[in-house]
């Protein structure tokens, strides 16, 4: 497993942009497919984003697409979301995670072994 450790939440106006960060340790961080989930009060935890191991496939929720881009830097063990158009249906705790190889789909957050303590993003109208 790794540890992961988010960061760059915080209040923006709508149409405003946010970049998150995601801290990674451990040496197997470059054998994971990496996930942004993000859980709004009262709502299931829902995919947002991933990236796989070598960075060259993405993939998006739908409400998302056009808006937020995911990249990873393997060399320092990052994984960031860019956001961009933000709206106030995107305010939620943002979590970073990490699917091992062959643990099914990273739409799913239960396929995924670690988690960050997750970020506040908050847009305001």
């Amino acid at each position: 497993q790794v540890q992961l450790v988010e960061s760059g939440g915080g209040l923006v106006q709508a149409g405003g942009s946010l970049r998150l960060s995601c801290a990674a340790s451990g040496r197997t961080f470059s054998s994971n497919t990496m996930g942004w989930f993000r859980q709004a009060p009262g709502k299931e935890r829902e995919f947002v984003a991933a990236i796989t191991r070598s960075g060259g496939n993405t993939d998006y929720v739908d409400s998302v697409k056009g808006r937020f881009t995911i990249s990873r830097d393997n060399a320092k063990n990052m994984v960031y979301l860019q956001m961009n158009s933000l709206k106030p249906e995107d305010t939620a705790v943002y979590y970073c995670a990490a699917k091992p190889r062959l643990s099914g789909s990273y739409y799913y957050p239960s396929n995924f072994n670690s988690w960050g303590q997750g970020t506040q993003v908050t847009v305001s109208s």
